[in-house]
């Protein structure tokens, strides 16, 4: 089999060449990303590997001899994964490379929001030393968290965030309490996660999800809550968003992941004090990156061979309702 790497914006593909090599695999890397431009040079690949390529239908319909992609990372919004059960093509992606990373991220970010320590140190270095002005900070074992998406990322970040002392709930329609979870994460519904928490950490993926957070939640939010968002652009409105930090609704947010990446700096969002940036990062660390190069290439060898793979992506396992 033919194997292509669309896209990959790392500095190189030395992991990947050398396992195709021991397997006997030749494999070409083409760096595009828009349907025209995969159809144009992918039509003679078996298995895509993917960063950002946009594999549409269309794309299926034209490379008569695709049978599996793989993404590298978790999300495969990128990926029509319903026309191509339709086309009997198998898509994988890289569930738990970075799992750690994401959801220390997360917690990061938490933290720096609800410490506000982004705001004091601005006010340090440019005005005075005054604590009061940071006023009120409470007490982690006083403040409620609330993680929506309870896959390998979410529970992750739950069991950290119980372990540093918060008390922890969780909304996921496919999430099933055992005896281990139930140590660290409380299962509600969306509504009364919505209501009590004071941190919201989103960990649910972008497919059936979009707009999930937007002015109706905002409105039922504390006001004195913050939101992160570590999992993908449009999962919250952003129009949504400003409103409620421009008006109080909620007291901050934090944000990996936007729509239209890379993000203009001249982003309206930009202006906000109460909003903490990162550049989709979250995922990221030296140690990660291999991880998921190796793992992205290791299931490719599997399909081509003919052995199960490990990580098959199937719609329905990966929708989070919005109930």
């Amino acid at each position: 089999m033919k194997v292509v790497i669309t896209d990959c914006d790392h500095d190189n593909i030395d992991i990947e060449k050398s396992i195709f090599s021991e397997a006997g695999i030749s494999v070409d890397l083409k760096d595009v990303t828009t349907e025209d431009d995969v159809i144009a040079n992918c039509q003679d690949a078996d298995i895509f590997i993917i960063q950002y390529a946009h594999i549409t239908e269309k794309v299926m319909q034209n490379c008569p001899r695709l049978k599996f992609v793989v993404r590298y990372g978790v999300g495969v919004d990128n990926v029509d994964v319903l026309a191509a059960a339709r086309y009997g093509i198998q898509v994988g992606n890289v569930p738990d490379y970075g799992m750690n990373e994401v959801a220390d991220h997360a917690i990061s970010l938490a933290l720096s929001m609800i410490r506000k320590i982004m705001e004091m140190n601005e006010l340090t270095k440019k005005d005075k030393w005054d604590y009061t002005k940071a006023i009120p900070i409470h007490r982690f074992s006083e403040m409620t968290v609330g993680v929506i998406g309870l896959g390998r990322i979410g529970r992750n970040f739950a069991e950290k965030m119980h372990s540093i002392g918060f008390h922890v709930i969780g909304f996921d329609p496919y999430y099933k309490p055992t005896s281990e979870t139930k140590k660290y994460v409380s299962a509600v519904s969306m509504d009364e996660l919505i209501v009590k928490s004071d941190i919201i950490s989103i960990h649910c993926p972008a497919e059936e999800n979009q707009n999930l957070i937007g002015a109706a939640a905002f409105k039922k939010m504390k006001n004195s809550a913050v939101l992160i968002n570590v999992a993908r652009g449009g999962i919250v409105n952003e129009a949504d968003l400003k409103q409620a930090l421009e008006n109080g609704e909620i007291a901050g947010a934090a944000l990996d992941c936007m729509i239209g990446e890379p993000v203009s700096k001249d982003s309206p969002l930009f202006g906000l004090k109460n909003l903490i940036v990162t550049p989709h990062m979250a995922w990221y660390s030296e140690e990660a990156q291999k991880e998921l190069k190796r793992k992205a290439a290791q299931e490719a060898v599997r399909f081509a061979k003919g052995e199960p793979i490990h990580y098959p992506v199937k719609y329905l396992e990966r929708k989070v309702v919005k109930k």
